[in-house]
């Protein structure tokens, strides 16, 4: 059968477009998906015409289809199949001669017809592979041998109708015959889960003239309209999650180099000096340093001399009760004098190192009247 020919053509030249399909698939949250060959198994039932001179509600038929295929690429499929149940035949309303009476009939006998389909996916195929896409179109081309049998209804009309060639049976046949067929279909496919998916599907069938018992001149067609399921046998596709990045690590905090502050400078320790006092008494209307007063002297100079950043202040005074100021200011002047002479001649103090003051009989460092005659040494 030529058409049969060109079928199987059609198949074997689409095989090498559907072989080079794209097999993997990123969704938009970046997981990747890689297509993986698997099997799957069709159940589905429905109706069939068989093309007649009846009247089309008298040529439908039940049918059913059971499959079972291999999914190579994302495009290309083959299934085993067997598609059966009744086919129909019949005419409508036959004048037998130019005045005979109209004659309607119509019969039915049992079928099988296992076969081949290669199958391509249209969706993925113009589209691109899509695990996640709940509609797909596909077509398929196919054939096999069709065994049909029970033809026994047409075999008793025959039997009663005087001239057969009148009705075109001269393709009556009875016991089982095996013929050749080709056919084409669509699938339509909704999926409902990763395994499941429901199909709807519509094939034309071509075959033998004496498929139908009747000469028509050229090859009998049957339609079958079928719904049911798929079911995949296996995992379709592997799925490889997006790895989770890691968050960057923050920042290193910016160093800043802070310059040491420098530690504060001791206060500096005040020297505290000791006060050193001595008092050098006189006589009556004297000047003159008794012996007994030197050793005070001395020891006001050990102390400057221990002390070398220590100054002293002499001042002399004079008593109120004795003298007039003029001669107490002359003498506790001298008296002051004495003392700075033995500090600076006899144990070489140096002169600025000494202040010298007198006070006259104008203040009284005593309030006993006879030892305000003193030189007072005050060294710090």
């Amino acid at each position: 059968m030529k058409a049969f020919k060109t079928l199987f053509t059609v198949a074997l030249a689409s095989l090498s477009t559907a072989a080079m399909a794209q097999a993997t698939y990123t969704d938009k949250d970046g997981n990747e998906y890689t297509f993986k060959k698997h099997a799957f198994l069709d159940l589905q039932g429905g109706a069939q015409y068989t093309l007649g001179e009846a009247k089309f509600g008298d040529l439908i038929s039940p049918n059913v289809q059971l499959g079972i295929g291999y999914q190579f690429s994302p495009v290309f499929g083959m299934r085993l199949q067997a598609n059966g149940w009744q086919s129909k035949g019949g005419w409508n309303g036959y004048k037998a001669t130019k005045d005979g009476t109209p004659y309607t009939a119509d019969y039915k006998f049992k079928y099988v017809a296992p076969g081949l389909d290669f199958m391509f996916n249209l969706s993925n195929l113009f589209c691109g592979w899509n695990p996640n896409r709940v509609f797909n179109v596909a077509a398929f081309v196919g054939g096999g041998a069709n065994f049909a049998w029970g033809n026994d209804e047409v075999n008793e009309i025959a039997a009663n109708i005087k001239d057969q060639h009148n009705y075109l049976l001269e393709y009556l046949w009875d016991g089982t015959k095996v013929r050749p067929f080709g056919r084409a279909g669509i699938d339509l496919e909704f999926k409902v889960s990763k395994s499941v998916s429901i199909m709807l599907e519509g094939n034309a069938n071509i075959t033998s003239d004496k498929y139908n018992s009747k000469k028509a001149g050229n090859a009998d067609w049957y339609f079958n309209a079928l719904a049911g399921v798929r079911i995949n046998l296996g995992k379709s596709y592997t799925k490889k999650a997006k790895p989770v990045e890691e968050p960057a690590p923050a920042p290193a905090p910016k160093q800043e180099y802070v310059a040491p502050k420098p530690e504060p400078k001791p206060a500096p320790v005040e020297k505290k000096v000791e006060e050193i006092r001595r008092d050098i008494f006189f006589t009556i209307n004297s000047y003159k340093i008794a012996p007994s007063e030197d050793a005070k002297i001395r020891e006001v100079v050990d102390f400057l001399n221990k002390n070398t950043e220590a100054k002293v202040v002499v001042t002399g005074y004079a008593d109120k009760g004795t003298g007039n100021d003029v001669i107490n200011d002359r003498i506790a002047a001298k008296r002051a004098a004495a003392v700075v002479g033995m500090l600076t001649k006899i144990y070489n103090i140096p002169s600025e190192r000494i202040t010298e003051e007198s006070k006259g009989a104008r203040v009284q460092p005593f309030a006993e009247n006879a030892k305000n005659r003193v030189t007072i040494m005050i060294a710090k």
